[in-house]
């Protein structure tokens, strides 16, 4: 299995190679089109300068004795760095434009193929071989000799150089090439080294700080540093995210299992505490009755604990499904919920306000649900509202949406708590002897239903007064 600084670097060495490839395959083709068509041009001018020579120097009709035009051909020769041979008619060479006054070539015949083309056709450029006058391939131009129009091609001029003379200036310049090319290939190796390997200890420090996190240390961080690449900070940082939110949830797991066992401990304990009573003596058989009503009540409330985690469970899990939700009149849902504590209400003396419309308000949601979300806000008003103090429910349309408020007097709750009243087992006393018929789960269940609605719902307190609202859509 290769690793990231494994894979990067390999695929940067391709990269890398295959760019020096085509850079240097296309350097080659643009360099030899260069020298080519620049050692065409220079051979034609030779060529057409050398042919004019040789035209305006046949005064007498003999070119072959005539020492002044083989002094001219030699030095044009050399200064266009070309070899150059005058024929006759027949293809045969007559002058040479090399030093020796007896050179090998005067005499020899070229191909006749090459003469007639050009005494017929005029110029002609090529690359390849001069059969008759030189071994190896050059590039050459051959050009009539013409004096007159009327006297027509007396013979023709040969220009050439060899052309192991263009393919050593390639092989120069791409050796050249080459050795540039292997020092940037060299350096630029090197440094993605360093790069590929600095993001593999970065992604090696991430996959550490994981390792670590997964075995159980919740405080372990991704490191955010300036150095690193946006997208590996942004990884880092996601990491942290995931990691303070997994944290979050550990700690309100280790939270909500302490809680379920002190909640579950109490009456358990009191339970275990009264039957040994009664099992062992201590309790006299005339007080069974009495004590046998405590274990009952302490049955009942286990009862409701369970009941109301199930119904949590339950909503987390499956949330509320529209088959469930049908329209109903929020108003008579509302009525029916304080009708129920009337009994609590009159035992408090409470002041009672009602604030509901005289028309019905059709929602869309669950009834039941709804009505467990009333209920439980009614109650939790009831239950915290001080002897002879102010209770108040309100419903309100807006927006497509009805409101339902439900207010009470009492004391104000602290602005750092406000957010907490929704959590589980979270109260206010945490003695938990104030309400001891509470488990810190009333609220929890009401955010809980009213999520499952895609609804939402707040509470405010202020100067002594305390208000929860929640929404739900309104339906025609």
């Amino acid at each position: 299995m290769k690793t990231t600084f494994g894979r990067q670097f390999g695929l940067t060495a391709a990269l890398i190679l295959l760019c020096i490839v085509f850079l240097g395959t296309g350097f080659r083709a643009l360099l030899y089109n260069y020298l080519v068509d620049g050692k065409r041009d220079s051979l034609t001018t030779a060529a057409e300068s050398m042919s004019s020579l040789a035209a305006a120097y046949n005064t007498t009709g003999e070119l072959a004795g005539n020492w002044d035009f083989r002094m001219s051909l030699n030095f044009a020769s050399r200064v266009a760095e070309t070899d150059a041979v005058v024929c006759d008619e027949n293809g045969t060479v007559i002058v040479c434009s090399c030093d020796d006054p007896h050179c090998e070539h005067l005499g020899l015949t070229v191909d006749s193929s090459l003469t007639d083309s050009v005494l017929t056709d005029g110029e002609i450029y090529a690359h390849g071989t001069l059969t008759g006058l030189y071994s190896g391939s050059r590039y050459y131009v051959a050009d009539p000799i013409i004096p007159d129009a009327a006297t027509g091609a007396i013979g023709l001029v040969i220009v050439s150089v060899p052309a192991k003379g263009v393919d050593t200036v390639i092989l120069s310049m791409l050796r050249m090439f080459l050795m540039t090319a292997v020092v940037v290939l060299l350096i630029a190796l090197a440094v993605s080294s360093i790069v590929a390997r600095r993001e593999a200890q970065q992604l090696r420090a991430l996959a550490d700080t994981a390792h670590r996190f997964g075995h159980g240390d919740l405080k372990a961080r991704a490191v955010v540093d300036p150095d690193n690449t946006v997208e590996m900070n942004e990884l880092a940082r996601e990491f942290n995210n995931m990691a303070i939110s997994l944290e979050q949830s550990e700690l309100r797991r280790r939270e909500f299992v302490a809680n379920v066992s002190h909640e579950l401990k109490t009456p358990m304990t009191t339970i275990a505490g009264f039957m040994d009573g009664m099992l062992d003596g201590t309790i006299p058989q005339e007080l069974y009755r009495k004590y046998m009503q405590k274990v009952s009540d302490e049955v009942r409330r286990l009862s409701r604990l369970v009941r109301s985690m199930l119904d949590i469970s339950r909503l987390q899990s499956q949330g509320i499904p529209e088959s469930k939700k049908s329209k109903f009149d929020l108003c008579e849902s509302v009525g029916s919920v304080l009708i129920t504590f009337e009994q609590k209400i009159n035992a408090k003396n409470l002041d009672v306000q009602a604030d509901l419309p005289e028309d019905p308000v059709t929602v869309w949601g669950d009834l039941d649900s709804i009505t467990q979300v009333i209920y439980n806000l009614v109650d939790n008003a009831v239950k915290f509202c001080p002897e002879k103090g102010g209770l108040w429910v309100r419903l309100k349309t807006a927006g497509g949406k009805a409101r339902v408020t439900v207010g009470n007097t009492g004391g104000t709750i602290p602005p750092d708590e406000l957010p907490l009243l929704f959590d589980r087992f979270h109260k206010l006393d945490k003695s938990r002897s104030v309400d001891r018929d509470g488990y810190g789960l009333g609220l929890y269940i009401v955010k809980t239903i009213i999520d499952s609605h895609g609804e939402d719902i707040t509470v405010t307190s202020e100067n002594g007064r305390t208000e929860f609202s929640f929404t739900l859509p309104l339906k025609k």
